[in-house]
């Protein structure tokens, strides 16, 4: 069938009608010199037979290339679609969650509790309920602005882009990680990069390389899938000379709300070893009413 329709392709190239050929029809002149006694043809027909097959080489290289081009768009779509999936896993018309974020470090090891209410992803409120001594710090974000409240000096700031991608509360997490995953689509180009087997498990990588006027920090993000069920197994980062910086990892898959999650996400800088900060979904509701007046700055503070 594939190669039926190779023939009739090169045919359509080279301005000459193919339909009804099969590939029984000789296309080389080659018949009558396998096997007729001819062992030195003629120099005239030894070119012929060179032009022709110099000729079909080349119909040959334009329509594989011509393939090539055309399935190229439909990949990045796919990869587009996957890897946006992915950044949704955690959102959906509405989301109410309680998260722990363990932090560890050499000589250092804390736990902070908070609380996320979102609507799709313009809509963000997180509010830190434990330690006692950050109780109350919460963060907004609406569409691309974002305000911090600080309960200690009882004043609530404007956040600056470059404050969302600083390490929040002594974490390996930003700000942008927690509340901006759809960066991941909008700021990036997707390709995938590799499909196969690790450690007998069907995977699919995903590479993302900026936008030329996208305003990320990374070089490259790459995001490694699995087929099965087209959970996130890992995401690493690059900087702009191609260096691993971070890894973030995803585990523990439970089905919460009627969807698919990972629940367990350890994010590791690679240049700090035994550096971590754990995040563990202990509670996440799907699709629940949320007033609008949860995102005002009103309500920012308690």
């Amino acid at each position: 069938m594939l190669a039926t329709a190779w023939v009739k392709s090169i045919g359509a190239v080279s301005g000459r009608a193919t339909e009804g050929v099969t590939l029984t029809t000789p296309i080389l002149m080659t018949p009558p010199f396998c096997g007729s006694g001819f062992s030195n043809p003629p120099q005239k027909t030894r070119c012929f037979i060179g032009r022709q097959r110099r000729w079909l080489a080349i119909c040959a290289g334009l329509v594989w290339l011509g393939s090539g081009q055309a399935a190229q768009p439909a990949d990045n779509r796919q990869a587009r679609e996957i890897v946006g999936r992915v950044t949704r896993l955690f959102t959906g018309q509405s989301t109410i969650a309680t998260v722990e974020m363990e932090i560890t470090k050499p000589g250092l090891h804390r736990k902070i509790l908070m609380q996320f209410w979102s609507v799709g992803q313009s809509k963000v409120l997180v509010r830190i309920r434990q330690p006692r001594e950050d109780a109350g710090t919460a963060i907004l974000k609406v569409g691309n602005k974002a305000w911090m409240y600080l309960p200690k000096a009882n004043r609530t700031i404007a956040m600056s882009g470059s404050m969302m991608m600083t390490p929040w509360m002594g974490s390996d997490f930003t700000l942008d990680d927690l509340t901006s995953q759809t960066r991941l689509t909008n700021d990036y180009t997707i390709m995938t990069s590799f499909v196969g087997y690790r450690g007998g498990v069907a995977i699919s990588d995903y590479t993302l390389s900026p936008k030329p006027a996208a305003a990320v920090v990374w070089g490259k993000v790459v995001l490694e899938i699995r087929r099965a069920d087209l959970m996130p197994v890992w995401q690493r980062y690059y900087d702009e000379s191609g260096k691993l910086v971070r890894e973030l990892l995803f585990s523990d898959y439970a089905h919460v709300g009627g969807r698919l999650i990972p629940t367990h996400l350890v994010m590791r800088p690679l240049d700090h070893p035994g550096q971590q900060t754990t995040v563990t979904y202990d509670n996440i509701v799907f699709d629940a009413p949320i007033s609008d007046t949860t995102f005002s700055l009103k309500n920012l503070k308690p």
